[in-house]
């Protein structure tokens, strides 16, 4: 019995060993999220689409597509959908620098992201975890309330920001405004509801637990597992559009 004394130290030596390796590579994405550069000419490329903005603008969608990708390895890389259209287009314009993009999504991800193209919420609760797990941790990433926010995180209020054509509007409380249900594109999405477990995924018909802070790593050599519970219908493609792998 004595003898076993040291097996189980190492045992536990090694799990603590894991976790610091384990926290020291998210550690090292969230890092390169934040700081990699977008390759030269990029912007010009955005501005063909929307001609409107200026230099600083297409900073501000650049910060909007790092938030997004922040939530995507928050998540656990979990399934999430773009909620943007000018962010989109970043996103789609920057996946044509294959060789500058893979090379990101490996230092970022472990793994290709695929790109799917932004959408619209839908009536059905299973369609739209992507988008609610996107504002979760967009929210998380900018210290708001997604139940009870009182403004939107930036990838969510930019496309009403630079008015851009086909975008998606929200507002944070939809107080006085009638509900976006996708049939319309007069009544802006609501983003106070996108953080309620009663009509997302948390819980209820989604089968998930409430939203966790999401993002073990996996010991596949690649990225982060795991995560939020939260939408467990969405994988297969069951959630339309979005940039989950």
């Amino acid at each position: 019995m004595p003898a076993s004394i040291p097996y189980i130290v190492l045992v536990g030596l090694s799990a603590i060993l894991w976790m610091d390796l384990r926290t020291a590579r998210r550690a090292r994405r969230e890092q390169h999220i934040r700081e990699f550069s977008l390759p030269p000419g990029l912007f010009d490329k955005l501005r063909q689409h929307h001609p409107h903005l200026t230099q600083k603008d297409c900073q501000l969608v650049a910060q909007g597509l790092r938030q997004f990708f922040m939530a995507h390895l928050k998540s656990g890389r979990q399934f999430v959908s773009m909620p943007s259209q000018v962010v989109d287009d970043l996103w789609h314009e920057f996946i044509l620098y294959t060789r500058e993009y893979n090379k990101f999504c490996r230092h970022a991800f472990g793994r290709f992201l695929h790109h799917s193209p932004a959408i619209m919420l839908l009536k059905g609760q299973r369609n739209n975890a992507g988008i609610r797990r996107t504002w979760h941790y967009a929210c998380h990433e900018e210290n708001i309330n997604p139940k009870n926010p009182t403004r939107l995180p930036l990838l969510f209020a930019l496309d009403a920001k630079f008015s851009i054509l086909n975008g998606y509007v929200y507002v944070p409380d939809c107080s006085g405004f009638p509900r976006q249900d996708g049939s319309s594109s007069a009544a802006p999405y609501c983003g106070g509801d996108l953080g309620h477990t009663s009509t997302g995924c948390g819980g209820g018909s989604d089968g998930g637990s409430d939203w966790g802070d999401g993002g073990g790593d996996s010991s596949d050599g690649g990225g982060d597992s795991g995560g939020s519970s939260c939408g467990g219908g969405c994988g297969g493609g069951g959630c339309g559009g979005g940039g989950g792998d």
